[in-house]
């Protein structure tokens, strides 16, 4: 059983639907979310669940996270996580560590290109498509391999709160088959 850890600085959305659709697989589970967050959603979302939630806050605490991830994970998730993950993370879960965009990278993407920045550069800039980019995360932001992409049309000029909808709906409909499929090819090439 492939075990995964969610990071995560926000609602709590998408961490959700991955914990919901890997919970009776035979394949792999949720083991821990962690957040640098005190007021993200995810902490209440997983208040009253089996799910532990660990808030990690002071940059010192890195090493002690980091071992506590080896402990009890396989693969990261980040699931609006905002924070750029620490080398010596990438280092010890090379290849191992996905990251969800919203956006078609390369567009859009690099340092500050989160949430409602995107969407509203995707709106400035007239595009007639959008979506969502599932990549491996490396040392640069948004520059890891493409594991997967999904668009949906836009009408140029389209509001950003609209797009950022549209957007969501991609995010929670296929995040977590992707993940599913990942793994799936991570377990077959060993």
């Amino acid at each position: 059983m492939i075990k995964i850890a969610i990071l995560a600085s926000g609602s709590g959305t998408n961490a959700e639907k991955i914990v919901k659709h890997f919970q009776s697989s035979k394949l792999a589970s949720v083991e821990l979310i962690v957040t640098n967050n005190p007021n993200a959603g995810v902490i209440d979302r997983f208040q009253d669940t089996n799910v532990p939630v660990l808030l990690f806050e002071d940059p010192r605490e890195q090493v002690s996270v980091l071992n506590l991830l080896r402990d009890k994970a396989d693969v990261i998730l980040l699931a609006g996580y905002l924070k750029m993950i620490p080398k010596s993370w990438i280092k010890s879960f090379e290849g191992k560590i996905l990251n969800i965009h919203p956006a078609l990278l390369p567009k859009f993407g690099g340092q500050g290109m989160y949430g409602m920045f995107v969407h509203r550069a995707v709106s400035q800039q007239q595009e007639s498509v959008t979506g969502i980019t599932i990549h491996e995360v490396n040392e640069k932001y948004d520059e890891g391999k493409t594991i997967a992409q999904f668009s949906v049309e836009l009408t140029p000029g389209e509001d950003p709160k609209q797009i950022e909808q549209k957007v969501r709906a991609l995010e929670l409909n296929n995040y977590a088959p992707a993940v599913e499929q990942w793994l799936e090819q991570m377990t077959q090439n060993k």
